[in-house]
């Protein structure tokens, strides 16, 4: 035999090895790595990376303001969404991790990042003119996109009847997405990333806020885990501390009861691209605060949110009495205790260790808590008329 000529029939013999090892799923042992390691990472929410291309910034602009959709910003910069998708992944602890619901995702600059991290995806677009490119997407793709024709900052509308897309329910989406519900104290079921619309960004975090608190909506399924930009007035707002003129307000004691609160990174406004035609930034305005970047916060609900007196049924009557205490900051407290007709006022304050004439704007966060469970433990207080102020609060409320 000659030296390196293979002997008759080695060939087809090699070939047909190969097409069954092949057929048996073994592509893996070719690479010198176990059969289940693809499976497994998938499995731990950990998906190989597809290579995908991401266009550069000059692309995406163009292509965002061919859409002529309503005013909307998005991520445009490949080194921005690499942060995003850093800040998304930080912390995270071992095991199978929480897909990735990506609100509005449009170009597709960081669904596209994410899926190269290796992150499970879901994309949930509004706007029909960015469905093909993303669904074009998903198709290459096996499982680790999906792609869903909805408005997250539209869900769960107060209609009857049937809802109309864009907007959807949290019950159908989180079925389309294969999520199921989980104790509120177990881990994060699902992270959420998205902008909040700029026109609606105060009133969009007082219904996440009421959502939350009434465990509604997308907290039916649990601690569900938000990575909003939002803007860095909102973001002092949110953050404030007693006595913080203008800053510190009933949301901010209502976010920090609840949520963990998180400053993961501070982009400026110019680095995001929006789909006016002149290119404008459309920067809102700010008198009081400071308000030149786009905040990215994460909010992870406490997992002791209801382990006292505080309760999804009776959270709406904690949100109405600290509204109503910090609709004039300057008044004291022993005074808001004696308009609510409640007689042991000055004994229920030394119980709480609270100064008499302490402020409303002095309160911490935890104070206003411990207060709302004492008044829920008096029996003077169940008698007065503030319960009947309440009910026809809620129905009511100015958000």
């Amino acid at each position: 035999m000659l030296a390196g000529r293979a002997p008759p029939g080695a060939v087809d013999c090699c070939r047909r090895l190969l097409a069954t090892a092949l057929a048996a799923g073994l592509r893996p042992l070719l690479c010198g790595l176990p059969p289940c390691w693809a499976t497994a990472r998938r499995a731990a929410g950990q998906w190989p990376s597809p290579g995908l291309r991401v266009p550069e910034a000059a692309e995406t602009e163009q292509l965002v303001q061919q859409t002529g959709v309503p005013f909307r910003r998005f991520i445009a910069c490949p080194q921005l969404a690499r942060t995003v998708q850093r800040c998304l992944q930080d912390g995270a602890s071992p095991g199978p991790q929480p897909v990735v619901l990506e609100c509005a995702p449009g170009p597709g600059i960081l669904t596209r990042t994410l899926l190269n991290a290796g992150v499970r995806v879901v994309a949930l677009e509004s706007n029909s003119a960015f469905l093909p490119n993303l669904q074009s997407l998903e198709n290459s793709l096996d499982g680790q996109l999906k792609v869903i024709y909805g408005d997250f900052f539209r869900l769960d509308p107060l209609v009857t009847g049937t809802v109309k897309p864009p907007a959807m329910c949290s019950d159908k989406l989180f079925e389309t997405m294969g999520v199921a519900a989980v104790p509120w104290r177990a881990d994060v079921p699902v992270k959420v990333f998205g902008i909040l619309p700029q026109k609606k960004e105060r009133n969009t975090l007082w219904r996440l806020l009421f959502a939350l608190y009434e465990c509604s909506s997308i907290y039916r399924y649990g601690r569900v885990e938000l990575n909003i930009f939002i803007s860095e007035k909102e973001y002092k707002v949110l953050t404030a501390k007693p006595g913080e003129m203008r800053a510190y307000q009933a949301l901010t004691v209502l976010w920090q009861v609840g949520c963990e609160i998180q400053l993961l990174h501070m982009e400026p406004w110019s680095s995001f691209v929006t789909n006016l035609k002149n290119g404008g930034l459309a920067v809102p305005k700010s008198m009081w605060l400071p308000n030149d970047h786009l905040c990215l916060v994460r909010l992870t609900p406490q997992q002791n949110l209801f382990a006292g007196g505080l309760k999804p049924t009776n959270s709406a009557t904690f949100i109405f009495m600290v509204k109503q205490c910090l609709a004039k900051p300057r008044s004291r407290l022993s005074d808001r205790l004696n308009s609510w007709s409640l007689d042991n006022g000055g004994k229920l304050l030394r119980e709480l260790e609270i100064p008499r004439n302490a402020e409303m704007r002095n309160l911490y966060p935890e104070d206003y808590r411990r207060l709302f469970e004492a008044l829920q433990n008096s029996s003077m207080f169940t008698e007065t008329w503030f319960h009947d102020e309440v009910l026809e609060g809620i129905k009511n409320i100015n958000l």
